[in-house]
């Protein structure tokens, strides 16, 4: 009895494979159609400024008591960094997390949709003591709060 329920698990997953594989050789699955709208040249941008213009159009930020910016002022590992970015502004479109001395400095942007969420977190990489940037695009504008981070390396300050 265990055999039989062995090879019916087995003929089960290989005819899931054998299903994915003709899927991606006739065209149906490819990496182009799955994955994420990626804006390479914003995201390979190597300051602030050419970052906020390929990525937003723009590189004038008003500042805004209506976006927190969550994370630590020290950083004793600059490798993971966490970052929250919360906004009440109405109209939000994006939330992006940039740090201006990183080599370059647009860590991530998501499109919120009319999902209702406002808020995003994640954990990001910096390179050396710097300031992060919680930036909103709403309204055709850009808002951002700003929060300085110094990042030590094994205790050593940077």
């Amino acid at each position: 009895m265990i055999l039989d329920a062995k090879r019916r698990l087995f003929l089960k997953g290989s005819m899931a494979v054998a299903s994915v594989g003709l899927a991606v050789a006739a065209g149906l699955l490819s990496p182009r159609t799955v994955l994420a709208n990626w804006n390479a040249e914003a995201f390979g941008a190597e300051n602030l400024d050419a970052a906020l213009q390929s990525g937003f159009g723009s590189t004038a930020l008003e500042d805004s008591d209506k976006i927190e910016l969550d994370l630590p002022d020290l950083a004793e590992n600059g490798a993971s960094v966490p970052v929250r970015v919360s906004t009440t502004l109405e109209g939000a479109e994006t939330i992006s997390v940039l740090a201006a001395k990183n080599p370059t400095p647009l860590a991530a942007t998501y499109h919120l949709g009319d999902s209702g969420v406002r808020s995003v977190a994640m954990r990001v990489k910096l390179g050396q003591t710097g300031e992060v940037i919680g930036l909103v695009q709403a309204n055709g504008k850009l808002y951002a709060a700003r929060r300085s981070v110094k990042v030590t390396a094994g205790g050593c300050g940077g």
